[in-house]
């Protein structure tokens, strides 16, 4: 966790630089490094041992890496393992539906509670490419399509509680259609 960028932190809100491909030794060691500390966060016994808040996402401006590149370990809602490595993702389309978590969105650069709802697409087509440079398209929907959006964010220098209504945070955008996750 001591690695974590905190909220205040400029790099959080630099759009970041694309990535070269394929990942040298080092970045390759770097995006490992994040995998791996996202799988610890989610292993209740190792989360302890190191002290470790639990994370499904982690973008490399979190760890002051100026690079368009994040990371994703988590258990969809259809309940499939999903782990990627997005290299200079896009998105490159997305439904007008629109979905949020009724809990709300948390972030490992985020040590405080944030009340409030964050719209995100309901659907997004999403490219991007593997660490060895290989180009890949996924279409997410659901919580896979909040994850993507929410570290997607990160990478353009947008925090998860700048989607939340200034005056009132549970309140909706006005859309044809939204509905809680």
């Amino acid at each position: 966790m001591d690695e974590i960028v905190r909220e205040g932190d400029p790099i959080l809100r630099e759009v970041t630089e694309p990535v070269t491909l394929p990942l040298s030794e080092e970045e390759r060691t770097k995006v490992n490094r994040m995998m791996e500390f996202l799988k610890k966060s989610q292993d209740e016994k190792a989360a302890e041992q190191y002290g470790l808040r639990a994370g499904i996402g982690l973008s490399a401006n979190q760890i002051g890496w100026n690079k368009r590149v994040f990371v994703v370990y988590f258990t969809d809602d259809q309940d499939r393992q999903l782990e990627y490595v997005f290299c200079n993702p896009k998105l490159v389309s997305h439904s007008a539906a629109m979905i949020y978590l009724e809990s709300g969105e948390g972030c490992l650069s985020v040590d405080r509670p944030v009340d409030g709802y964050v719209p995100r697409y309901e659907k997004v087509t999403v490219q991007a490419y593997t660490p060895e440079g290989q180009l890949f398209k996924l279409k997410l929907k659901g919580f896979a399509a909040i994850v993507f959006q929410h570290e997607y964010d990160h990478l353009n220098g947008v925090m998860f509680y700048d989607h939340i209504n200034k005056k009132d945070p549970f309140r909706l955008p006005d859309a044809e259609y939204i509905r809680p996750l």
